[in-house]
């Protein structure tokens, strides 16, 4: 960006078509005052393609595809945890696998805004822990994990992570049993872990359809940059997407609103699911 537009609030104009133009493309809410978290994240991008405003930004992003998912993957948050928040994997390994043990055939579970990976590699190790543990027979566990941003799903892919990266809620007795230490600061997902993960770009404003169908859909701190209409959208196609009784998991400050008649509040002391009624 210029000087005027790096030190300077932009214009109310040129915010507003910009926060419109993102939730058209990635269904990515902004709210009011949130100026500064779009020069902070785009300063760079527009200073290397020597842009000098937004407006221009926004010209370039109509007819260059690829710069248009430069710039909405920069505005994506791809801020995450090994076993974020505990109680949704807590209540997949206590809940949903002896629930799903039973019925014999294959578990396909969808992780829908995978960041970094580390949330479908963490379905992962509560599944095999739980086969370890239970003593249950648990069928073949197929996991998508999906996200819009094409950097985040290229470091979910690759699975190497720093140890700043490590150390945030991967427990040292399955650091050690499936990663490998590959560099002076980097471990790296091994096959038992990756086993079962397939990784694909998806925008959850898309048609469902292509997908499948699934025993469990993790949907967490993703709808809270939705509008309420889109949230809902969202969910009624993720209704649909799920199998007869299937579950979904939401973020611990996420709720659904407006869909009880499609869904079954469950308490699992601690934490919530949902089942498809």
């Amino acid at each position: 960006m210029t000087r005027e537009h790096t030190d300077t609030q932009l214009s109310g104009t040129e915010y507003e078509q910009f926060r419109q133009r993102l939730e058209a493309l990635s269904g990515i809410l902004l709210g009011d005052g949130k100026e500064y978290l779009v020069v902070s994240r785009l300063r760079k991008i527009m200073r290397d393609k020597g842009l000098p405003s937004l407006t221009e930004l926004m010209y370039c992003m109509e007819r260059d595809r690829q710069f248009q998912s430069v710039v909405v993957d920069a505005m994506t948050t791809n801020e995450t945890l090994w076993l974020r928040d505990g109680h949704p994997f807590e209540i997949l390994s206590k809940h949903i696998y002896p629930a799903l043990a039973e019925q014999g055939s294959p578990i396909r579970i969808w992780s829908s805004a995978c960041s970094t990976g580390q949330e479908p590699y963490s379905i992962k190790l509560t599944e095999l822990d739980f086969r370890q543990q239970s003593g249950q027979r648990l069928p073949a566990v197929s996991i998508l994990a999906t996200d819009l941003s094409d950097t985040a799903l290229e470091a979910a892919k690759q699975g190497r992570y720093p140890w700043m990266a490590i150390r945030r809620g991967m427990p040292e007795i399955a650091l050690n049993k499936y990663f490998e230490k590959t560099g002076e600061d980097e471990w790296c997902v091994g096959p038992e872990l990756r086993a079962g993960i397939d990784f694909r770009n998806f925008n959850l404003n898309d048609s469902y359809t292509r997908l499948g169908n699934f025993d469990v859909i993790f949907c967490r701190n993703v709808l809270i940059y939705f509008s309420s209409e889109r949230k809902r959208e969202i969910l009624q196609k993720m209704h649909a997407a799920l199998k007869p009784g299937g579950f979904l998991i939401l973020g611990a400050s996420e709720a659904l609103s407006g869909l009880a008649n499609e869904f079954e509040m469950i308490s699992c002391n601690p934490g919530i699911m949902y089942r498809k009624k």
